[in-house]
């Protein structure tokens, strides 16, 4: 278990200056965490060079972004991207004309889920299959970043590759009984997670959130030799979580969504992170606090810990800070709703009993409870309800502080990190608000 490190002073200023480059290894999709690190680039004067996990054509073929496709993700990305696909995970890959996993899963039925097997060997071949052609093609973009990138420049390769669900539509209506489900519908998610398609799940998200980590660190090699040699510096992250320290009845106190599974990937990654550090090679895990996107949507719930940053920003950065954020999301409660009765709401989830006996750092990630879903959805449901327009969130107003906030922290960082892996929780993302740095985060 990896040990608790938040991060609790602001960084120094990193050195990264206008001719280095940030490197992003994972395509930009929507509005996340990694747009926060991109724009802090480029604030500062950085290069932002992106990748692509390419594109599958109606046969199952991965290719290259087409012209137009090209031209839309790097208008996205605002920075070149090296048109090699790096899909990862393994659910696509035939080998000797054996049918892929994804192939193999067309005709499940959900319910079948603990019963459901697969050609003796092909998901061992698939797996071998899948890395070898990422590390190939991973070795194709080292390839060209050795011509675009000049060998005095400092890098920061960002990864930014997470989940793994298999692509088959047996899971979709698991998943949502396991993060959605209540009475007949619930599903516990141990029982998933020990099941036959749980397993593979567990494979998958190895594959794609961690191992994709170890592989990028190894096929660039030649990249981080040829700069560290000419006194540049070379450095790795990733994005991690494992629990966020939030404001809970007035004191910072780790909490975690529950169930997350994805959650044994995060800590190999944690894990590969540290095994790079000692090797001499500097690679971070920044376990990032949760926010809410369209790929978590699925996870309803995890918003829910969002809502006492305010309470963080107020105490943290002020009452200058605060108020005009306070303002923002009090227009977007229901008349009669007050921005107070939603922090007593978090804030009485989030402290309840039935948590106290579930979440625990060393025993972490915790699976469901068919009384901790059904209080999490209730609660969300509850808090949900407050709003005047259910497009327009107070959760996505701090999900937007969030990615902005630990893209400024994790570029700093990484300069020269204290450790492999590194929390960033509300009070220093509230503290960075406080500070110059922090201008225009809010």
């Amino acid at each position: 278990m990896t040990e608790y490190k938040p991060l609790q002073q602001l960084p120094d200023r990193a050195g990264y200056k206008t001719g280095d480059v940030l490197v992003l290894i994972g395509e930009l999709f929507g509005r996340g965490y990694a747009n926060g690190l991109v724009d802090e680039a480029r604030r500062i004067g950085m290069t932002v060079i992106g990748t692509t996990v390419g594109r599958r054509d109606s046969d199952g073929t991965l290719r290259p972004l087409s012209s137009d496709e090209l031209t839309d993700a790097e208008a996205l990305l605002g920075g070149s991207i090296i048109n090699i696909p790096l899909e990862a995970g393994f659910d696509m890959e035939s080998v000797n004309g054996i049918p892929s996993v994804a192939e193999q899963l067309k005709k499940a039925r959900p319910d079948d889920f603990a019963s459901i097997s697969f050609i003796e060997g092909s998901v061992e071949q698939a797996q071998a299959a899948g890395k070898a052609r990422f590390c190939s093609n991973i070795a194709g973009v080292e390839a060209e970043l050795l011509k675009r990138i000049p060998a005095n420049a400092n890098i920061l390769l960002a990864h930014s590759m997470a989940g793994g669900i298999p692509r088959a539509r047996v899971f979709m209506p698991l998943l949502n009984r396991i993060f959605k489900g209540t009475g007949d519908k619930y599903l516990a998610s141990e029982v998933f997670w020990n099941s036959p398609l749980g397993q593979l799940c567990d494979a998958s998200f190895n594959e794609v959130t961690a191992d994709t980590f170890r592989y990028l660190i190894e096929c660039t090699a030649t990249l981080r030799k040829r700069n560290t040699e000419s006194g540049a510096r070379v450095r790795y992250s990733a994005y991690g979580y494992h629990g966020t320290g939030i404001l809970v009845n007035g004191e910072y106190r780790w909490q975690s969504y529950t169930p997350y599974v994805q959650g044994f990937a995060k800590m190999r990654l944690e894990d590969i992170a540290a095994e790079a550090t000692t090797g001499g090679i500097c690679a971070t895990v920044y376990n990032c606090p949760e926010i809410q996107t369209n790929s978590s949507a699925l996870f309803l719930g995890v918003e829910i810990s969002l809502y006492p940053l305010l309470s963080a920003i107020r105490r943290e950065a002020g009452e200058q800070v605060a108020a005009p954020l306070e303002a923002r999301c009090q227009a977007m409660l229901k008349e009669g709703e007050t921005v107070a009765t939603l922090l007593e709401r978090a804030d009485r989830y989030l402290s309840s009993p039935i948590l106290d006996r579930i979440v625990d750092y060393p025993t972490w990630p915790q699976h469901n409870t068919r009384e901790q879903a059904e209080l999490m959805l209730a609660s969300s449901a509850e808090l949900m309800e407050m709003h005047r327009d259910q497009k327009q969130l107070v959760c996505a107003e701090l999900s937007r502080i969030v990615f902005l906030a630990t893209g400024r922290l994790m570029l700093h960082n990484s300069w020269a990190p204290s450790s492999a892996t590194v929390w960033l929780n509300h009070d220093i993302i509230s503290r960075l608000l406080a500070d110059q740095r922090g201008t225009g985060i809010i």
